[in-house]
């Protein structure tokens, strides 16, 4: 069976230094799954919808392993911090804070995510 995809006007966007930025629109992501974004500057941001609606944005290099893989990672929760756990070496990155879970002398860059219109 094939479901039809949510239609909403609603877009993804990032803050940035020079404001919002739209990256795709929201029915791209689907909750618990990731979307890699490339930013104007050259940078790549995962993206993550979970169940409950909420938006996160984090840096997709992975810092262990130096490849660009965190958006297809898999998503999951530890004591009630959303993570996503790299598919290389498996760290996980708290989809909030950046926070390595495994180690907390590690961060990725997080980005502030709203849905709205353009």
């Amino acid at each position: 069976m094939t479901l039809a995809p949510e239609t909403t006007d609603l877009k993804v966007q990032l803050q940035l230094a020079e404001g919002w930025f739209t990256v795709c629109d929201l029915n791209r992501l689907a909750p618990g799954r990731g979307v890699a974004a490339l930013l104007p500057d050259g940078r790549q941001v995962a993206l993550f919808r979970d169940r409950s609606g909420t938006l996160y944005g984090i840096d997709n290099r992975d810092p262990f392993s130096g490849a660009a893989v965190l958006s297809r990672g898999l998503t999951g929760t530890h004591q009630g911090r959303p993570f996503v756990a790299s598919p290389l070496l498996k760290q996980r990155f708290d989809l909030a804070s950046g926070e390595c879970l495994d180690d907390a002398s590690v961060r990725v860059a997080t980005y502030e995510v709203r849905a709205g219109t353009e």
